[in-house]
């Protein structure tokens, strides 16, 4: 018995040494390689095997850990508006080696993969390689479907992964109705604001990662904002169809009936009316995905 003591106290003390051993290479690493991360700094990280190895017992604790410094590394790059995030999947696959059963460093992690730069890392490859890994290990949690189908469809502009996505995950038990409603959408092959604005609401209200709910908000701004646009130009038309000229200014509008009000902008500033009858928003920088779903159009089947 007292030998089964003395066995802890000894794994126990090697465990802390090696927490503080890795606490202090990690902070030279950081120290040492300055502000811009690159792709050698991988090297660094010593391999989910081999913590595994080192954890006795304690992987889950170090899944917490790597996934901490995960969204640490991702809040910093996002804050410097880097346009390089190189540590991000590969602190997000050890993280999800040493703990398969981590659920947010899947759906966060993809979401933060995905966006392009600076928002993101701009891979939607490894995003998708991510949530797969965690359908595999995590086959009975449905929102991972979501989460594929969200990535292929938006980013990665596969409406047909999407739907098997969707399909797949409204087979799931206790998966929500609207699976099978996106699925459906999916299948139309269109690439439309309402579809879009649909799946950001769904992880706006799902998500609990400021991150992620920020990015949410600016697609949904620059969605409305889109829509807005369209339907402002298109009265403009209306204008110079009735008139023979385009309207000077938005009062121009509002005597014709065309308008009820100056226009505003979802930050509540007022469009501007260009002199070619274009439509803009003042502060182009709280849009930075204004034009992305009115002129892309996804790849055909």
């Amino acid at each position: 018995m007292k030998q089964s003591r003395k066995n802890i106290g000894i794994a126990a003390l090697l465990l802390v040494v090696c927490f503080a051993g890795s606490v202090f290479a990690l902070r030279a690493v950081d120290e040492s390689r300055g502000k811009e991360a690159t792709l050698e700094e991988v090297l660094y990280l010593p391999s989910s095997k081999m913590l595994k190895r080192l954890s006795l017992g304690y992987s889950g604790l170090l899944a917490d850990i790597y996934w901490t410094r995960a969204v640490q590394y991702f809040g910093s790059k996002h804050m410097q508006h880097s346009e390089r995030y190189d540590l991000l999947y590969p602190l997000l696959d050890i993280a999800t080696d040493l703990d398969p059963h981590i659920i947010v460093a899947y759906e966060y992690g993809s979401v933060f993969l995905s966006q392009k730069p600076p928002e993101g890392a701009g891979e939607p490859d490894k995003a998708v390689a991510l949530i797969q890994k965690g359908i595999r290990e995590n086959p009975k949690y449905w929102r991972l479907y979501f989460n594929l189908g969200f990535v292929n469809y938006m980013d990665r502009h596969d409406p047909r992964a999407a739907q098997e996505a969707f399909e797949k995950g409204s087979e799931v038990p206790g998966a929500l109705p609207w699976m099978k409603v996106m699925a459906a959408r999916m299948a139309e092959h269109s690439k439309d604001p309402s579809t879009a604005a649909a799946l950001w609401e769904a992880i706006l209200q799902t998500s609990s990662d400021h991150n992620v709910q920020s990015t949410a908000r600016l697609h949904l701004d620059s969605l409305k904002a889109d829509l807005d646009i369209k339907e402002l130009e298109g009265r403009v038309q209306i204008y110079r169809e009735k008139t023979g000229s385009l309207p000077a200014d938005w009062t121009a509008l509002e005597t014709t009936g065309l308008l009820h009000g100056i226009p505003l902008d979802p930050n509540r500033t007022p469009y501007r009316l260009m002199p070619d009858g274009k439509v803009e928003v003042q502060d182009a920088s709280k849009y930075p995905y204004l034009g992305e779903w009115l002129y892309n159009q996804v790849r055909p089947y």
